[in-house]
Parts: C-alpha cells; structure tokens; sequence
C-alpha cells in the first residue's frame, strides 16, 4: 500500500526541507496539477474533466496491475498520475476512447519496451506520440497559449525551474530553451515569420510540460551532465527540422526519435564499459 505523508506527522525534530527532500516525488505531481489549474481558470484548456478524470485513473491502474504482474512489486504512483494528467491535458478529442488508449499505452511501454530493465521512451512522450501520429483523425494536441497573461506563465516558469533545479536538472530545461531560441531566430531566417511567433510556443502549456516534465524525465535520462545536454541540442535540431516541414507536434516527434536511441546507447555503454572493469576470477587450475 501507498504510504500517505502528511505535513502534522512530521517529527518536531525534522525540518520541512528535510522532509521536502525525502519526499520529492511529490512535489512534480504537484506542480503538474498547478499548471492544470492555472491552464483551465485562466483558459479553460480542457474539454472535459471526465476525460482528465479517465486518463489518470486508466494511468494508475495500469501501472499497479502491471508492476504486480512484471516487476513483482508494488510502485508509488505518483509517476502514474504524471503520465495520466499530462495526457489529460495534452491531447485534444471529442471522444473518450483516445483518452483511454493514449494513457494505457503510455504505461504499457514502461513495461513493454526494456533493455536492461530499463524503459526507454518518457511514457506520455510515447502514447502521445503514437496517437497523433495514427489517429490524428480523431485526436489533437493542445495549442492554446497563455496569452498575454504574464504573471500565470511567470509563477510557472519560477516554480517550475526551482523544482527541476532540486531534481538537478535545470541543465536540461536551460539548454533545451536556449537551443530553441536559437533555431527559432535561424527558423525565421529561413521563413520570413516574425522572431517572436517563432519563440512564443515556448509560453504555452503544451511546452511548459514538455520542458519540465518530458525531456527532464530521470528514468530515461542518459547519465551523463554533458551527455544530457547533448541529447536535448539534438532534440531541439530534430525539431527544428520537423518544423520546417510543418509539423506542429515537432516536439514530442523529436523526443520520441532521439531520447530512446539516446538512453538505449548509453545503458549499453555503460554495460561494456563495466565489463571491462570487472575484475576476472580465478582460472581453473588457479589456486585460492
């Protein structure tokens, strides 16, 4: 069973940025269901809660009824529910079969697509991903900006880089952005648009999740500082190109395309790199 933490059982002994610490897998939930609230007061991005409502709950009970069957184990759900609101949030339908699917096959390829028990796609970058490419009949992505609401996308940015800060990612959001804004002046360089529609996704929910949430995601990470920050430039390159071939959900095609390749070539590195420096054992004549 889930262990609940509340601020009134914290010892007197114990500071809140201690108890901060030792439950940080909270703090992201958290801040994901801020933007959630902060998008619908300020521009109602959602159709429907029912549709939020079906996507983090098929997330959570996909994600218990597969850790038991495959792992064995019981998991905190609090990635579940990450994964459920932000396919909640991020895909648009006036159905709620898409809803369902997205959010099942958003958890089915944590356990579905290993190598060396590891996942490789940010579970709500693949079943995303995947909708929009197949069903873009009957499924959209959210488009809707902030608008000229500065203080609703300023108390996000701040909060949002304070959180990916202490998860010792902020390297990953600050060159991700600065490559964007890069390619975004080359962009318009090459399409006469103006700079600032070029940068201006950069304000919208759709981005602000992908920033703190997608290309930040530490299981499927690489698990180097630099080779982080090279995986996100080229995500940002790849994007640019999906870009200029006009497709609008550049982003989560671009991450789709390079993070697992990235993480999948750095677990293997990893596995040679410790083999050489496995000490050998005693050959069969050898004496102990």
């Amino acid at each position: 069973m889930q262990q609940e933490y509340k601020l009134e059982n914290i010892p007197a002994t114990t500071s809140f940025s201690q108890w901060l610490k030792n439950n940080f897998q909270y703090i992201p939930p958290a801040f994901i269901t801020l933007i959630l609230l902060v998008g619908q007061f300020t521009f109602g991005i959602l159709d429907s809660y029912v549709t939020l409502v079906a996507a983090i709950a098929t997330s959570m009970i996909a994600e218990i009824i597969l850790a038991r069957v495959v792992l064995g184990t019981w998991k905190n759900l609090a990635s579940a529910y990450i994964t459920g609101i932000s396919v909640g949030i991020l895909i648009r339908s006036n159905v709620i079969w898409p809803y369902v699917v997205t959010a099942l096959l958003s958890i089915l390829s944590k356990y579905v697509f290993r190598y060396k028990d590891r996942h490789l796609w940010n579970p709500s970058n693949f079943g995303i991903s995947w909708m929009l490419a197949l069903y873009s009949v009957n499924v959209a992505g959210l488009s809707i900006q902030w608008g000229s609401n500065l203080l609703a996308m300023s108390v996000i940015w701040v909060l949002g880089l304070i959180i990916v800060n202490r998860a010792k990612r902020l390297h990953v959001t600050v060159t991700y952005v600065i490559s964007f804004i890069i390619l975004a002046y080359v962009r318009c360089l090459i399409t006469g648009d103006a700079f600032l529609a070029e940068v201006s996704p950069l304000t919208g929910p759709m981005y602000q999740l992908f920033i703190f949430f997608m290309i930040t995601d530490p299981p499927t990470s690489v698990s180097t500082r630099k080779g982080r920050m090279i995986v996100v430039v080229l995500v940002a390159i790849v994007e640019f190109i999906l870009r200029l071939n006009n497709l609008i959900y550049a982003p989560f095609f671009a991450l789709f395309l390079v993070g697992p390749l990235a993480k999948f070539l750095d677990l293997r590195n990893n596995a040679l790199n410790n083999r050489k420096h496995e000490k050998p054992g005693p050959g069969p004549g050898s004496v102990i």
